[in-house]
């Protein structure tokens, strides 16, 4: 097991080194000072996209998952961040067009900042991952991506907490209460 763990933790940790500082002050932004936050993906990285849901609702934010039987219609004003490893998964990047015809800001999260999704996105976190061998081995399919985009999107929340004010207290307050 050390040697599947240490190549999943150190190609991780390469791919959040070489993101883009800006774009993530962009996405933090975005996040912020949005009425309404709808997230989507399929699959894993919809799992992972439902994991960031949950933190932004105990942070306070109005957040809504695509396809659940509850979810808005989505506004010009509102964020919508959608979590794709290839950025071709076909209903993502329909979402993203679609949303982003009504006027909605969107980003994206993604390993292909130049596929459909990254072009029908305002802003886009590219978790930049290396093709390997190993990956095959240690990793297979979207291991790395999910991963990072979990470790990712629970990196922004202490930066969000700040931003905004909070503390872990402000969050248990929102905490389901079965816990």
């Amino acid at each position: 097991m050390q040697e599947p763990l240490r190549y999943i933790l150190r190609e991780m940790q390469e791919a959040l080194e070489k993101m883009d500082p800006s774009a993530l002050d962009g996405a933090i932004a975005a996040i912020v000072g949005s009425k309404k936050i709808f997230i989507y993906g399929v699959g894993r990285s919809g799992l992972v996209g439902q994991a960031f849901a949950v933190r932004l609702v105990q942070l306070g934010f109005n957040v809504h998952f695509v396809g659940d039987m509850t979810t808005p219609i989505v506004d010009a004003e509102d964020l919508v961040i959608i979590v794709s490893n290839t950025g071709e998964t076909m209903s993502a990047v329909q979402t993203a067009n679609i949303v982003r015809r009504v006027g909605a800001t969107v980003i994206s999260v993604t390993s292909n900042p130049n596929s459909k999704l990254g072009h029908a996105s305002n802003l886009i976190l590219e978790i930049p991952l290396v093709k390997d061998e190993q990956k095959r081995k240690y990793a297979p399919l979207g291991t790395i991506f999910e991963d990072t985009a979990l470790v990712l999107f629970d990196s922004l929340v202490p930066i969000i907490m700040e931003r905004t004010s909070q503390n872990e207290a402000s969050l248990r307050r929102r905490h389901a209460i079965w816990v």
